[in-house]
């Protein structure tokens, strides 16, 4: 089983297309460009010590750099583990901690957080800091100027290449760890669905620490441009979709939400699209019927997981669907060599039949083998004959769509990205003046959904300010809750068990939160 990125070795073939654009920094790069970055920077990385089976933190914003650093580690052989630029100093330490990290690459802000958890960090042994000086800090440019002779490591299928955290039950980040394997199958289907081909230019906006970065790699494995949009802006993102001439367009829900309330003329900057992604949450009626009549793009609605890479082993909704899925509330059938079934919640044994809802499960190549470090949650949900239990709940119809209905677990998904509940709970309750709180997802038309929190004064009372600019210091910004309710007590059965459900019905209301 070759290196999954072997494919940039085939396509330089052709060394003098266009694959990688970043509007925002000017670059622009061939595909002999983007080889040569990796095999100096995977050379680099050997020069520093950094091998086979290591891992390494990559902690940027989305940048050249950082999908330049997840090629060059599995180049080597070596394993990458994604985080978001907006973490905090404790969620940093928790992934280069439990991953065992022994070089975390940054830019100089980030390598400042690093030095001071590093005496927390006994595996850490480098820091590669990008684009500037840093105490103790090997300069990226030193990797650039390493030889570009590094020939890409042999690897078999379940060959570890990422761990990849995400919210698990606990309420304490879980890392799948994904192979070279699932990382060719996720290339291979996410290729199929959207039928990439050489002429395509993608416009992406997924963060390159989310999986969602597949789509962008799978454009270039065939041959495509990808143009790199680091944050979502509306305005900034029709201008690029006009002057690059995209021909694939990220988005999720609250991208088409916005741009059905775009004023009429807007159409034409995407005028070349012939495909829009979409995930992170099913499309209601209200949103994707009024986008479709009047921009005129196929949606291809996406369902997976960190788990699976996305559509590795996953489902899609695509225009041949559309007749037989007009509600669009569907996530489509499986994906390439992926299987879905639904499973009886409390005993996955026991498959359900059509219209019954269920625990959706999954099979396919794109299964990561596991949770790192994590054997008794590992085993609760990759089961021996190779399904995997979503946590999200739904049903199959008689065509085999499926149909994603509520999620087994309480995590709140908003614009794609995950919150789980506990992790901001044990945040909020450290504040001296907090003596309880609950957080829950309300509906919300544009995001999907958003974190809310009752909490429960200690004391005197506290103003939901100070409680927001509390968790803001020490959570990712996406995990921070949109609204703070201040109450006497929250409802649990037995003085322990969280109602959740309860307080969704009482303070999200109708129209969410």
């Amino acid at each position: 089983m070759p290196n999954c990125t072997t494919f940039l070795d085939a396509n330089a073939c052709n060394p003098e297309k266009t694959a990688l654009i970043v509007p925002s920094t000017g670059e622009s790069y061939t595909r002999a460009d983007l080889l040569d970055r990796v095999c100096r920077v995977g050379r680099g990385l050997l020069d520093l010590g950094v091998g086979r089976g290591d891992r390494v933190c990559i902690y940027l914003d989305s940048s050249t750099e950082y999908l330049v650093s997840y090629f060059a580690l599995w180049r080597i052989g070596a394993v990458a583990v994604p985080t978001n630029r907006v973490y905090r100093e404790s969620e940093v330490l928790y992934a280069v901690r439990d991953a065992g990290a022994v070089a975390v690459i940054t830019d100089a802000e980030g390598a400042t957080l690093v030095d001071r958890i590093r005496d927390q960090a006994p595996s850490l042994r480098h820091v590669v800091a990008v684009g500037g000086e840093a105490a103790g800090a090997t300069p990226w440019a030193d990797l650039l100027r390493a030889p570009a002779d590094c020939r890409a490591v042999h690897c078999r299928f379940d060959d570890l290449c990422q761990i990849q955290y995400t919210s698990g039950t606990t309420g304490k980040p879980k890392g799948a760890m994904l192979t070279h394997g699932n990382w060719i199958a996720a290339m291979d289907a996410e290729r199929d669905v959207l039928r990439i081909t050489d002429t395509d230019v993608y416009l992406g906006i997924y963060p390159m620490g989310h999986v969602g970065l597949s789509w962008g790699i799978a454009a270039l494995r065939a041959g495509g441009t990808y143009v790199v949009m680091e944050r979502f802006e509306l305005d900034r993102y029709l201008d690029l979709a006009r002057e690059y001439r995209a021909t694939i367009v990220a988005g999720m829900p609250p991208v088409i939400h916005s741009l059905i309330q775009t004023p009429p003329g807007t159409e034409t900057a995407l005028a070349t699209a012939r495909a829009m992604i979409s995930g992170g949450g099913p499309l209601t009626p209200g949103v994707w019927k009024p986008f479709h009549e009047r921009f005129g793009i196929p949606v291809v609605n996406a369902y997976g997981l960190s788990e699976t890479v996305v559509v590795g082993t996953g489902t899609a909704i695509r225009p041949e669907h559309y007749a037989t899925a007009d509600e669009f509330r569907s996530v489509g059938t499986p994906v390439g060599f992926s299987e879905v079934k639904i499973v009886d919640a409390g005993d996955p044994a026991q498959e359900l039949g059509p219209g019954e809802d269920g625990e959706i499960a999954l099979r396919g190549p794109g299964v990561a083998l596991g949770y790192w470090q994590m054997p008794e949650e590992t085993a609760a949900v990759f089961l021996p004959d190779g399904w995997f239990l979503t946590g999200d709940v739904g049903h199959l119809d008689a065509d085999g769509m499926l149909y994603i209905t509520d999620r087994k677990k309480d995590m709140i998904v908003m614009s794609g990205w995950k919150v789980y509940p506990t992790e901001v709970e044990d945040v909020l309750v450290q504040h001296p003046g907090v003596r309880d709180a609950a957080v829950f997802g309300c509906t919300d038309e544009h995001r999907g959904e958003v974190p809310v929190a009752v909490v429960v004064p200690a004391g005197d009372s506290i103003s939901p300010d100070e409680i927001v600019a509390f968790a803001r210091e020490r959570l990712a910004g996406y995990k921070v809750p949109r609204r703070i309710i201040i109450a006497g007590e929250i409802p649990r059965v037995n003085g322990w068990k969280l109602l959740r459900k309860r307080l969704r019905e009482e303070y999200c209301g109708a129209g969410g939160a």
